[in-house]
């Protein structure tokens, strides 16, 4: 988790603070494009106070784990339907819906062009990577952990990384999520819906980063 201060990376808090890419948008920052500036010098940009800002993204911080459950094995099995379960759901739908949009819109100036092929490509790292969690880290878990244990763990943690990445290029190609003056509903629908699924995927990552990991880690 990026330390939050006013000189932290906007790009790097918004993919890894569930929460603060909403509170970047309402602000008109982009973290996209724009995700090298530091939380200072994107507020500035926008001529807003960086207190305010980092107050509101220090109080997602606060409650980002909240509605997880505490003890380790329920945990486990909310990450499993809340998130695994819900991803592999949704980009069924989201990858069609967004290969109809670029095809209809293609021509359009503000067309998401190349982001199916992204999608694509971020189910294909997630589904790797989820089938690991189930098959191998999960079971080893439940179990009580091993010594061994923080290998599998750092390897899931490099596969956050590379997720993360992905997300960025998602947001590359919808222009932040913007949706231009009278778009579709199927555009619409397909914006609608990346904000939700983009924004679980970040609190997935951010659930097994700062709170199922560390308790195994510490142990082994």
């Amino acid at each position: 988790m990026t330390e939050l201060s006013p000189s932290a990376n906007v790009g790097d808090i918004a993919s890894t603070l569930p929460g603060a890419a909403e509170i970047f948008r309402q602000n008109g920052i982009s973290f996209c494009c724009g995700g090298k500036l530091s939380l200072a010098e994107a507020a500035a940009g926008q001529g807003l106070d960086v207190a305010p800002l980092l107050d509101a993204l220090r109080a997602l911080e606060a409650g980002a784990a909240r509605t997880a459950p505490e003890e380790t094995l329920p945990l486990i099995d909310h990450i499993l339907t809340r998130y695994h379960a819900t991803h592999r759901t949704e980009l069924d739908w989201l990858i069609p819906l967004a290969e109809k949009v670029e095809m209809v819109h293609g021509d359009h100036d503000e067309a998401p062009l190349g982001l199916a092929e992204a999608l694509v490509a971020l189910r294909d790292e997630l589904e790797s990577h989820m089938a690991k969690e189930e098959q191998v880290l999960f079971p080893m878990m439940r179990q009580g952990g091993h010594p061994m244990i923080r290998h599998p763990i750092g390897a899931m943690r490099h596969e956050h990384d590379t997720t993360t990445d992905l997300l960025r290029g998602i947001e590359h190609a919808t222009h932040g999520l913007a949706l231009p003056e009278g778009a579709c509903r199927s555009w619409t629908a397909l914006y609608t819906g990346l904000e939700k699924f983009t924004g679980d995927v970040v609190a997935h990552i951010h659930l097994e980063n700062t709170v199922l990991f560390p308790r195994f880690e510490i142990a082994a």
